[in-house]
């Protein structure tokens, strides 16, 4: 069978295993209830030791032997097959952090979103910009680790337009299950368009106050508006309040001013506060000026 798509691959591998699986299973049961009633202590009262059959051994290992072979040879060209992506493909570098998804096309827009167009191949470049992810699309049966420092691939071919979860399958951290996005498949024609448009994605409606920017960049993941505590300090009275951090090893107390809040966006490493994580990834090539001037103005709006 000659593979179309990562779908066709996998699906075909996992019921050519599945009918071998039952068919085995099928064959073991009936050859026991067959000698447990042909060798029933009934109908043999008398034991006869039995000391062997050549032709028997010989049948036990050779026909497993072929069908784990056959296996193997299945799936190993079904993952050649995935590993080996179209000349044509559409090329999209894809970025992980906590926790969030990122992508970037070769026109330079960016995205929190996979957008393809239907019926063409689409090869992934990944990479994490902080710790091990995993980039798992279930509905094109691909998934591929997204390793700091690294760049791994996948390809897929969407055969169908809709919108397909996308999320990450290696445990992250805390907001590990809130790290999901789309994948949005559009046709053809849909997708040249959307190409053709401005190169940096809208960040959509602000929803009960809070901007659409903060839910894309996935700020909110890690900080809360009301005064919650999570993962890092919340947003709510931090403007100009005293911080106690940690610089180099040394605790001391700074004012969150304006200056110190676009530090800590674009440096988050430099000051830690006491008593947080120190997983936020650097946003220095993530956001633009006017991007780090909404978020520190909608922070200074949050006083108490």
């Amino acid at each position: 069978m000659n593979f179309q798509s990562s779908t066709q691959a996998v699906d075909s591998v996992f019921i050519f295993i599945v009918a071998i699986s039952v068919a085995l299973l099928t064959g073991i049961v009936a050859t026991m209830v067959y000698f447990v009633v042909r060798y029933s202590r009934e109908r043999n009262p008398d034991p006869e030791n039995i000391e062997g059959n050549l032709l028997l051994e010989i049948v036990w290992v050779v026909i497993p032997l072929i069908i784990v072979l056959a296996m193997f040879f299945y799936g190993w060209r079904g993952f050649r097959f995935m590993r080996t992506a179209p000349a044509n493909a559409l090329l999209v570098k894809a970025y992980a952090s906590m926790w969030r998804w990122d992508f970037e096309y070769d026109n330079g827009r960016k995205t929190d979103r996979l957008i393809v167009p239907s019926g063409r191949p689409v090869k992934l470049v990944i990479t994490s910009r902080d710790v091990l992810h995993s980039l798992f699309i279930p509905a094109f049966r691909v998934k591929e680790d997204a390793v700091p420092g690294m760049l791994t691939h996948l390809w897929f071919l969407p055969d169908g337009t809709g919108d397909y979860d996308l999320f990450c399958s290696e445990y992250c951290g805390t907001g590990h299950s809130e790290m999901i996005t789309k994948v949005q498949v559009m046709t053809a024609e849909d997708f040249r368009k959307w190409r053709l448009e401005a190169p940096h994605e809208k960040t959509g409606e602000d929803v009960d106050g809070v901007p659409a920017l903060l839910r894309k960049k996935g700020c909110l993941a890690c900080h809360s508006i009301d005064g919650t505590r999570k993962i890092g300090p919340t947003f709510k009275g931090l403007f100009m309040s005293r911080v106690i951090v940690v610089t180099g090893g040394k605790e001391h107390e700074v004012t969150a001013n304006e200056q110190y809040l676009r530090r800590s966006v674009m440096e988050p490493e430099a000051d830690i506060v006491k008593g947080f994580p120190p997983v936020m990834p650097r946003e220095k090539d993530n956001l633009t000026e006017e991007e780090l001037s909404s978020i520190v103005g909608f922070i200074k709006g949050l006083r108490e």
